[in-house]
């Protein structure tokens, strides 16, 4: 643990900080200590998260120490606020006073995922004895056995309200007697922990966080409990004088826009009378002669029939005025802002009346809740719907002349007509289709995140700050958000020249152009060649592979139109793919899956198939070797003919007018909105110091100033072109070798595939001996040329592995053999080692390393002839020698050496369909993976280790152990016969 001072402040730091990490933390504490707001901007891998918990805390720490030796010091008539200001440079800021008492942290970051990882490093930090407490959802905290059950955040509410009003829940009522237990008393508990200790003593996790809240010194929760203010009152967070901090911040202004907006069909509409009618025939089943009986536990208490006619009127005054709304274009109109307010007043709904009115809506949806006895029965989701549409619209009470016009400024309403949804009735073919009838969208969009992000500001927080590795341009940033930023900062990343290669990468093997482009993404050529670049790629990256797209309709068509082609399984061959689903069922199987790859015997490592936007660009990380390169295929701007966003632009430009906005242009701000996105998602390779990893920008569009401008200031500088693959190639398994080398703490078991590099030794002492297994052709090819004109036909081709029980015919690309250049040039031609301008920039330049420099002299290519192929091949398919074929006559070498070649191959091929029949396909993954590990090491004992894992624990299988013999090097198959003969086979 290392000791510090920043700003007269004490620090405990977990090791010796960076430059950079010192500078962050210094901006935070002045931040602190002023009062003032913050926009921190420091690169993914530079420690953020630490140096956010220790400084932040460390300033807290000292500061409850100093106002709790004030308060002795006062029982001793000393002038504490002279003694602390004179004693330190903590300082106290404009909104607090000694006597107020410490601040708390409100700690928020996108999802309770990335909160968890911040927990994790508080646990890890010497703060950790600090109080910390995590607000979650009844989603993740109920223990109910019924309540849990529900799949509606909002019905879970208020089912949730109504037992603990009636005192009918047990794990509530035990929560007065169980909160003393020492588990809660633990410094630190994340939202597994409370489920855990929950279940553990019987007492309600949920209303537990409040309890621990009272005391706690940090609070961690998801941002969008802070920025929405419903959830913010249904919370009951306090934000007066109190520290927040938005971490992972870049998605702020999205989250601002999205809180503060909604959307209202004409079907929640519909659902509210429906809703309001099934009320009121439970007064009329429980009415005699027209009067309630209040006896009954079915009659409503909370409010009468009068209310539930006054709130029926109203919905169906507002449809009329919504079916009355002209609508002139196809993609719908939009109107003013204040056009919501106009459209409710003719409902009778007024910011005078709406306090009432949204408590009526509470109390008839907690009756909906309560009084269901079905899954079938209305529980109020429209009622719901309407009450935040109210909550929103009205969001503050007084209706101030500033607060009109701020509304005119910052809102638009769209409104649109819905397509009616086709359904078919009975039997599809005899009867005709039920068309349900045309209803229409009305969406109220805020387009300012300043509208809410200055709501938190106008509460009271000392200071707000926020942090990420994607905020620049820092200036368009705080603009948007209407929030003065006194302290800001923008820090370089902790990396050197040798621990990261950017390429951008404009075509691919065959030459193709890459553009991801609207207009080019149906193109079958470009699709094919982005495939081929994946796949070659594949063969130099070691370990973990991130691919990302523009969006989930993009990776869906590329994943069909590969598969259709063989090339997905082509790459898959290479690397196990894994595919980021659109939903969360299946996420966290295919993450598991993916780090099981990753740390598999079989060294090939995985491929992440994830769409920017998405968990896997936002959330997660994948340091070291989960992640060696990311390849980024297209920007993934936003649908450009997208009313929203069209909106966005013209809200921009329209803002631009006004003397004192500094705001983006609306171009600006959409191509920012692709290029971060980008950013982020090439943020989750190197993650530390001594992290490594090659970032591939796989689109023509990437080599633009414009587009480079925009990508992160630790990129920029790194960018180097590649226009074609055979240099990329090779500076990949360069790069990789080298930073193997160079940091082995970083480095995994798994090393990258060598691309050819005549300054390595090992590669010249490769070379000579192929030249004198060619030299050895030579002199024995006119024994061979007979035998190759009649075996042409059955050897035109190298028996694969991966193409057993498949037609060559119909995955041609497949048959080819394959190397870390397969595919690398167009086809009929070879790599261009001569073109020495075309390679990019070295690498690595060290004392102790080769350098990546591009070959000076020209390279010696041998030409093999047809002869010579056919005799390179006979070898690899199990002839035991060359010699052995060469000391055959002509004649018999043409008729019997082929036989027996026909025999061998055509049993390898029987052999591998049977076993693909047989094992599971993650068993016939790894056959396939260990027959090449032993072509290339030779390894008998790891060998046979696994046959006996596969086939030897089922006796169906046991016959394919023997069969494998076929596979074995001469030198293997003694001591295989002993083994089989062991094991009775």
């Amino acid at each position: 643990m290392v000791n510090l001072v920043l700003n007269n402040v004490p620090v405990e730091f977990p090791f010796q900080p960076y430059d950079v990490q010192e500078k962050f933390m210094e901006r935070v504490i002045e931040c602190l200590q002023k009062g003032v707001n913050g926009l921190l901007e420091s690169p993914t891998g530079t420690g953020k998260t630490l140096c956010l918990l220790c400084s932040s805390l460390g300033w807290l720490a000292t500061r409850k120490a100093q106002i709790q030796s004030g308060l002795l010091a006062a029982e001793t008539g000393v002038d504490l606020k002279n003694q602390l200001s004179n004693a330190t440079g903590l300082g106290w800021g404009d909104n607090t006073s000694p006597g107020a008492g410490a601040p708390k942290i409100i700690y928020a970051s996108r999802t309770h995922s990335q909160l968890s990882q911040v927990v994790s490093e508080l646990k890890r930090s010497s703060y950790k004895y600090m109080k910390a407490s995590i607000i979650g959802s009844r989603d993740q905290l109920c223990i109910h056995p019924e309540v849990s059950k529900e799949q509606n955040n909002a019905v879970k509410l208020h089912m949730c309200h109504a037992r603990t009003s009636t005192r009918t829940c047990f794990y509530h009522t035990n929560l007065e007697v169980k909160k003393e237990e020492p588990d809660f008393k633990l410094d630190v508990l994340d939202i597994e922990d409370l489920v855990t200790l929950g279940k553990k003593h019987s007492a309600c996790p949920y209303f537990m966080t409040k309890e621990i809240r009272k005391g706690a010194d940090i609070i961690f929760m998801p941002y969008n409990y802070l920025l929405d203010p419903k959830v913010r009152k249904i919370h009951n967070i306090e934000l007066q004088g109190n520290i927040i901090i938005f971490d992972e911040a870049h998605n702020v202004e999205k989250m601002c826009e999205e809180s503060s907006s909604i959307e209202l069909r004409s079907l929640d509409i519909a659902l509210c009378v429906d809703e309001v009618t099934q009320v009121m025939k439970k007064f009329r089943e429980n009415s005699d002669d027209g009067v309630a009986d209040f006896l009954s536990p079915s009659t409503p208490k909370d409010f009468s029939l009068d209310d539930l006619c006054i709130l029926k009127a109203m919905f169906l005054e507002l449809e009329k005025a919504i079916d009355a709304i002209p609508i002139s274009k196809p993609e719908g109109d939009i109107l003013p802002g204040e056009f919501m307010l106009e459209l409710l007043a003719k409902a009778d709904l007024s910011p005078g009346k709406k306090d009432i009115i949204s408590d009526l809506l509470d109390r008839v949806v907690q009756f909906l809740t309560v009084s269901s006895t079905s899954p079938f029965q209305r529980k109020g989701s429209g009622l719901q719907k309407f009450a935040d549409l109210v909550k929103i619209v009205f969001s503050k009470t007084n209706f101030t002349t500033e607060h009109m016009e701020r509304v005119k400024r910052s809102y638009k309403v769209h409104i649109k007509v819905e397509q009616p949804k086709t359904r078919s009735k009975g039997d599809s073919w005899s009867t005709p289709k039920i068309v349900s009838k045309a209803g229409r969208v009305l969406s109220y969009w805020c387009f300012s995140p300043g509208f809410g992000m200055r709501d938190l500001v106008e509460e009271g927080a000392r200071c707000v700050i926020l942090t990420s590795g994607t905020l620049s341009p820092l200036s368009s940033f705080a603009a948007e958000l209407q929030v003065p930023f006194p302290v800001t900062l923008e820090n370089p990343h902790i990396i050197g020249s040798t621990q990261v290669l950017v390429g951008v990468v404009t075509h691919g093997p065959d030459g193709t152009q890459l553009d991801s482009s609207y207009k080019n993404r149906s193109n079958t050529q470009y699709v094919q060649s982005l495939g081929r670049t994946i796949r070659s790629t594949a063969q130099v990256v070691p370990d973990g592979l991130l691919v990302f797209f523009p969006s989930y309709p993009v990776m869906k068509s590329c994943q069909e139109a590969w598969q259709l082609t063989g090339l997905w399984d082509a790459i898959n061959q290479v690397k196990p793919i894994f595919v980021e689903p659109n939903s969360k069922e299946g996420f966290q199987e295919a993450m598991n899956g993916f780090y099981s790859a990753i740390t598999s015997e079989d060294r090939k490592g995985a491929c992440f198939m994830a769409v920017c936007r998405g968990k896997v660009s936002e959330g997660l990380d994948f340091c070291d070797g989960n992640g060696r390169a990311v390849i980024i295929t297209g920007l993934p701007y936003p649908p450009s003919r997208d009313p929203r966003v069209l909106e966005k632009q013209r809200y921009l430009e329209d803002n631009r007018k006004t003397p004192q906005f500094k705001g983006l242009t609306g171009q600006q701000w959409y191509r920012l909105e692709a290029t971060r996105a980008v950013n982020q998602a090439i943020g989750r390779v190197i993650r530390h110091k001594m992290d490594y990893g090659a970032i591939l920008l796989c689109d023509q569009r990437f080599g633009s100033p414009d587009i480079i401008q925009q990508l992160s200031a630790w990129v920029r500088p790194r960018v180097v072109n590649f226009p074609k693959m055979g240099p990329l190639l090779r500076d990949l398994g360069m790069f990789f070798r080298n930073a193997d080398i160079l940091f082995p703490g970083s480095a995994k078991a798994v090393r990258a595939p060598v691309a050819v590099d005549s300054n390595r030794e090992e590669t010249k002492k490769t070379r000579s001996t192929v030249d004198s297994f060619h030299h050895a052709l030579s002199s024995s090819s006119s024994r061979v040329t007979t035998l190759h004109s009649k075996a042409k036909s059955s050897l035109a081709e190298t028996f694969q592995l991966d193409l057993a029980g498949y037609s060559s015919t119909s995955k041609p690309d497949l048959a080819k053999e394959t190397s870390i250049f397969d595919g690398s040039q167009a086809s009929n031609s070879c790599i261009d080692f001569n073109d020495t301008e075309s390679f990019a920039t070295p690498i690595v330049s060290n004392a102790n390393v080769p350098a990546c420099q591009p070959a000076i002299k020209k390279r010696k290519i041998t030409i093999v002839s047809e002869a010579e192929k056919a005799k390179f091949d006979l070898r690899r398919m199990k002839v035991e020698s060359v010699e052995q074929v060469s000391s055959l006559g002509s004649a018999s070498c043409t008729k019997s050496t082929v036989e027996v070649m026909k025999v061998k191959k055509e049993s390898a091929a029987e052999y591998l369909k049977s076993a693909k029949n047989l094992l599971d396909p993650p068993g016939y993954m790894t056959l396939s993976n260990m027959i090449r590990g032993y072509r290339s090491d030779k390894n008998y004992d790891v060998l046979v280790s696994t046959l006996k894992k596969l086939f030897l624990q089922d006796t169906k299988l046991r016959h394919l152990f023997k069969g494998f013999r076929q596979f074995l090097s001469k030198e293997h198959t003694k001591t295989f016969d002993e083994e089989c003969s062991s094991l009775n086979l």
